[in-house]
């Protein structure tokens, strides 16, 4: 038996100890972070899948197929099936289904189906209870996650202390962003706003820390207050003197054992909660506390999304020094790869080198994608000793990555070609339909009001007009020195509802995957920011780019692109010699002249 067939076996054989026929294991933690620390890696440890998302349904054995069921979306599609043991596990597609829409089809009659109501939404809970309603079956709100009990080695929560983030890189202080909060709370007639949100604490407090691996935050819970004051609830080993004289005397630390109790003394008051970032627990509490329950958007996500000077300063500056280390680490790969002794660890190492020899890096922003040929297909693919390939001669290599700097967080992808022969024509011509709906969405001007989703097939267009897609967003939000993955705005097919707001810093990356030989990806940074245009009618928008690594010309067919295009990506890579130039010396600034010169005529 293999470990996790024998981790499976112990878990049903824990659900059966506590009368439960079922149990779902979501990829979450009590903040309903997108990145989670070792201690709620559940799904990992019970399925050996380590992608950002996707939740398991374990069901008593011989019910419903293999009655283990693992949930992944178009990005996973392939990794989950070399991860995860297909003789043990049923795999199942999202959106086409559910972890809720198939318990509701599967669960046996009269069925128990436990859940962590500390890892789930509100709402996702109450799905789940009338979908298993229709069947006689009952969602069960466990009191202890049974993953745990049977999870041997189980780590702890990380006790790293808590940092001050310096309000000169915030571009504002705790004190003013509390007074806003507060504001808000009088404008909504609440007398306080529970955030559980990592993200949102540690920007409303100045706090940065090192408990989520690739994500600078601090496990703790705020209670905000309407006088603009704040209970913070976070271990008391992790509170230093320079983190207590940094929040001064109108935040009060408490520890997280107290968190239950004062939500539990909220009786009577009106408390605000962001039903989208706030788990069932912290509702089922506050209800039975008697207190008023106001869903509503967490007020630190807006503000926190719309960049103000100092953080935009900081992110250029950061994007600079960012962005001289990814061209260092291109020119090492145009000498090294060809030789043959480049593989995907070993080319992700160095990168991540690169980035430490900047002297400012505190970490990377995410797992560092770096896929040669057919693992490039995997859209977040995350390489290994077992999956590790080298870069070989002639092939498209992929590598998706980012890092964590005090003034900003950087998140870029480069596709490159490696000889010595010409790339073939099938791969030139879907790296520049990738590259023109790149650039379509740079160059994008539109009215305010505009949301991402309006602006999302600009970037797939030229995909479309050959029958081609990709199966992921076009962009995403991204932090001040907080997460790479930050909302509300977002540029995608589904969703992105939210106005893009000048301030707001998104990524512009199409791609294309041909599974089982290649993957394409462009990805750069950009910062909506207002257009004066003459004779204008209403306020109009575009986007600075912000991050300068040049584009491997050695995949462009030229003749695939218009003026425009051409004088765009000129421009761009004339703007990379500018910026970056200075940076670098030798052979490094030789080679990114040559691969930023014009496109030839």
């Amino acid at each position: 038996m293999s470990s996790h067939e024998a981790r499976l076996d112990a878990l049903r054989k824990e659900l059966a100890r506590r009368d439960l026929d079922g149990f779902v294991i979501p990829i979450s933690d009590e903040h309903m972070s997108e990145y989670v620390g070792a201690y709620a890696q559940r799904l990992q440890w019970l399925t050996g899948f380590n992608g950002s998302a996707g939740t398991a349904v374990v069901l008593a054995n011989g019910t419903a197929g293999k009655g283990a069921v693992i949930f992944v979306d178009g990005r996973y599609t392939l990794q989950v099936r070399d991860q995860v043991d297909g003789a043990q596990w049923d795999y199942a597609s999202v959106p086409e289904t559910s972890p809720v829409k198939w318990l509701g089809e599967h669960a046996p009659e009269g069925a128990r189906i436990g859940f962590d109501p500390w890892l789930h939404s509100r709402a996702w809970a109450d799905a789940l209870e009338t979908a298993l309603a229709k069947r006689g079956a009952a969602a069960v709100a466990v009191e202890s996650n049974p993953v745990d009990a049977v999870w041997q080695d189980h780590p702890a929560p990380s006790l790293a202390p808590a940092l001050p983030h310096a309000d000169d890189l915030a571009g504002q202080s705790s004190a003013e962003k509390r007074a806003a909060v507060a504001q808000w709370l009088a404008q909504e007639h609440c007398d306080a706003v529970v955030i559980p949100a990592l993200d949102s604490i540690a920007w409303l407090l100045n706090i940065r820390g090192s408990d989520v691996d690739r994500t600078p935050v601090a496990l703790s819970f705020v209670i905000a207050h309407a006088d603009g004051t704040a209970d913070l609830f976070i271990p008391p080993e992790k509170v230093t003197a320079d983190l207590t004289a940094h929040l001064g005397n109108a935040v009060r630390t408490a520890p997280v054992s107290q968190f239950v109790p004062a939500l539990q003394a909220l009786t009577g008051k009106r408390v605000a909660v962001d039903p989208d970032h706030a788990v069932a627990a912290i509702f089922t509490t506050l209800d039975s506390a008697g207190a008023a329950v106001i869903a509503a958007p967490d007020p630190c996500i807006l503000p926190k999304a719309v960049k103000n000077a100092a953080e935009q300063a900081g992110h250029r500056a950061a994007q600079a020094r960012d962005g001289a280390a990814v061209s260092r680490f291109l020119h090492w790969l145009s000498r090294a790869a060809p030789q043959g002794a480049v593989d995907e660890l070993s080319a992700a190492a160095r990168l991540q080198a690169f980035r430490e020899e900047t002297g400012s890096l505190r970490d990377l922003s995410f797992d560092t994608i770096s896929g040669s040929g057919a693992n490039g297909a995997i859209v977040h693919y995350r390489v290994s000793a077992e999956t590790n390939r080298p870069l070989e001669p002639n092939s498209v290599y992929l590598v998706d990555s980012g890092g964590q700097y005090p003034d900003g967080t950087t998140d870029i992808t480069r596709t490159v070609w490696i000889g010595p022969d010409a790339a073939p024509a099938e791969v030139k011509d879907r790296f520049t339909r990738v590259l023109k709906g790149h650039i379509a969405l740079a160059r994008a001007v539109f009215p305010k009001g505009t949301n991402g989703s309006q602006l999302d097939t600009l970037a797939r267009q030229f995909l479309w007009q050959a029958g081609l897609d990709y199966a992921h967003g076009t962009g995403h939000g991204v932090g001040s020195f907080l997460s790479v993955h930050e909302g509300p705005q977002r540029i995608s097919k589904a969703g992105g509802n939210q106005e893009l707001l000048p301030g707001m810093i998104v990524s512009n990356e199409p791609g294309y995957y041909k599974t089982g030989a290649y993957g394409i990806r462009i990805e750069n940074l950009v910062l909506v920011e207002r257009r004066e245009i003459a004779g204008a009618e209403g306020e109009w928008l575009g986007f600075e780019t912000l991050t300068h690594v040049p584009i491997d010309r050695a995949l462009i067919d030229t003749a695939l692109l218009d003026a425009g295009e051409r004088a765009w990506l000129d421009a761009y890579h004339a703007g990379i010699v500018e910026r970056i130039g200075p940076q670098l010396d030798g052979e490094a600034r030789r080679w990114l002249e040559a691969a930023c010169a014009p496109l030839p005529a």
